[in-house]
């Protein structure tokens, strides 16, 4: 089952998947980090779309996920989750983090969406500590696969060799090939 997770260190906004997950902040308005290079390489459609989200629904909550289309990406959507400002672990974030996993899953499954690029979420900015947001996004995404035939490829597009170091130890702990 693990076969369908690989890890990749690179930039995500040049993968050719069907899905790229942006690390989004509640207002959807593209910001620093990963948000602020899927943003400038979408292009402006990516953050028209983003205005008619916020327009029908107002902010996205951390834990929550919406579907946009990808604009200037190889991609064919873009999926925004709102991942929790780590507050020293009492504030439910390891479950807003595991929701905003799971959450871009189901909205890739309900789209029919076969392969997801995930960036290290929350990991940036909002401080949560990498290693334990490794552990909760592989072990949520590992869960949900075993559940559902689709999404067939989930990638772990790690920006920084730390974190790509840490999803291939959870991946070869499990006994899988990792393609670096």
């Amino acid at each position: 089952m693990t076969a369908r997770i690989q890890v990749l260190q690179g930039d995500i906004t040049q993968l050719d998947v069907d899905v790229i997950v942006n690390a989004a902040n509640p207002s959807l308005m593209g910001g620093g980090g990963v948000d602020g290079a899927i943003h400038r390489a979408a292009g402006p459609a990516l953050e028209e779309a983003c205005a008619v989200v916020r327009q029908q629904q107002g902010t996205c909550p951390p834990g929550h996920a919406v579907i946009t289309h990808a604009g200037n990406l190889k991609a064919k959507a873009v999926i925004h989750t709102v991942g929790p400002v780590w507050k020293g672990g009492d504030a439910h974030e390891a479950s807003l983090l595991e929701q905003a996993y799971r959450n871009s899953l189901q909205l890739a499954l309900d789209n029919g969406y076969q392969s997801v690029a995930f960036p290290a979420i929350s990991t940036g900015v909002y401080g949560y500590p990498k290693p334990a947001a490794a552990e909760i996004a592989f072990h949520t995404v590992e869960r949900f696969l075993t559940f559902h035939r689709t999404p067939e490829k989930v990638w772990f597009v790690c920006y920084d060799e730390e974190n790509a170091r840490l999803y291939k130890r959870l991946l070869s702990q499990q006994g899988d090939d990792v393609d670096a």
